[in-house]
């Protein structure tokens, strides 16, 4: 493994298959996944419906390149815009990509309606990618000086503080970017109140508000899109991570009175690809039932009351988060050292991330049983006593 160019600190663990919510790895050891690829396993590992579109797409056609039309493509991007209300679409690849988009289109619709506005206001903590122009969005600490020069065009306001984003707005300001619940912050949601006031805000001063749902979107906070448990409707949103249930899929969705990129202003080798395309139909198609839905808010339920006795048990700060995405918050700094205790348990590991020191989040498929969920926070219960003790 030495190969591998340092990315990230990994554990010595080789994992050789997966099946739902479970990981098997080379020593045949058997673990229980509740981080599913950071919230990109929407139907768990290798689910039967996406074997079966991969296989079938495959077959028939891979890549036709983005300068024709494909009938995967089109499907899916006619189901996202009549699930979401927003007309126009833009498949691609992943997150980052999908952000990119919409600084680009909301940036040539500054140049041609605001006088050459550009500038994109995101918040404090926010994540939105690792392009450079994305770190920039972000508000993760010490990223603005990670790569110099980094690009500009980039405020930033407070999350949940409307007056900060009002002082942020100026004569140059094109778009506010905000996620719903910041996930690499620890699963912070955004109040309701100042979601109300930040769509008002926006209407009112002529500035677009970009949701970024890579994370919260296609069913995994309860509704298709999280925007919609908070009764706003955004001018341009982005979509990945479960759309493709495990593949690189992602989207830029927009109103049609935003969709002002020329042709050539915008694009990708593998943009609307068919095989993605087709595996993400099959996902949205499978996750964007009522039924299913109703069936992620009851095992949200079901795993917000779990995480509340824990609370309870260990007196720990509390829990936080929307459907199956929620957090565990810590009294210390101990939430490495509970994941490393969770995954090396025996003789079945539980797989868990630690966005923050204090901060253990939990992402489990959205098809999990109710006996998974309570095996898996049973194993959570002794990791915590292990390491708490």
């Amino acid at each position: 493994m030495n190969s591998l160019l340092t990315i990230t600190t990994r554990p010595d663990t080789v994992f050789v298959e997966g099946r739902g919510s479970w990981l098997t790895d080379e020593a045949g050891k058997r673990h229980l996944d509740l981080v599913q690829g950071w919230a990109v396993n929407s139907l768990g590992h290798s689910p039967d419906v996406i074997a079966q579109a991969l296989a079938r797409q495959a077959g028939r056609l891979v890549n036709a390149s983005p300068a024709f039309h494909n009938r995967p493509m089109i499907a899916l991007c006619d189901r996202l815009a009549a699930l979401s209300g927003l007309e126009r679409v833009f498949l691609c690849s992943s997150g980052a990509e999908a952000n990119e988009g919409a600084v680009k289109l909301a940036r040539r619709w500054g140049s041609r309606h605001r006088g050459g506005a550009h500038e994109v206001i995101g918040f404090d903590d926010g994540f939105h990618g690792r392009t450079l122009a994305m770190m920039s969005a972000s508000g993760k600490r010490g990223w603005d000086t990670l790569y110099p020069p980094m690009p500009a065009g980039f405020a930033k306001a407070r999350f949940n503080d409307i007056g900060s984003v009002e002082r942020a707005i100026g004569a140059h300001t094109v778009a506010v970017m905000i996620e719903l619940v910041q996930g690499e912050a620890g699963v912070r949601p955004a109040d309701p109140g100042f979601v109300r006031e930040l769509r008002a805000l926006t209407r009112e001063r002529g500035v677009l508000l970009i949701v970024d749902e890579v994370q919260t979107g296609i069913g995994r906070c309860g509704t298709a899109f999280v925007h919609q448990h908070y009764g706003i409707e955004p001018d341009l949103m982005t979509l990945a991570k479960g759309i493709g249930g495990g593949v690189p899929l992602a989207a830029l969705l927009a109103k049609d009175a935003f969709d002002c990129f020329e042709p050539g202003d915008q694009g990708g080798t593998y943009c609307g690809n068919p095989l993605m395309a087709a595996v993400g139909l099959a996902v949205v198609n499978e996750v964007c039932r009522d039924e299913f839905l109703a069936g992620v808010q009851q095992r949200a339920r079901r795993l917000e009351r779990g995480l509340q006795a824990l609370v309870r048990e260990h007196g720990l700060v509390g829990e936080r988060g929307l459907g199956l995405l929620r957090a565990l918050v810590l009294r210390g700094d101990h939430a490495d050292a509970v994941v490393a205790a969770a995954r090396e348990g025996a003789p079945v590991g539980l797989l868990l991330n630690a966005p923050r020191p204090s901060v253990i989040r939990l992402m489990p498929a959205l098809n999990i049983t109710d006996d998974e969920l309570d095996e898996a926070l049973a194993l959570l219960g002794q990791a915590l006593r292990a390491v708490l003790a």
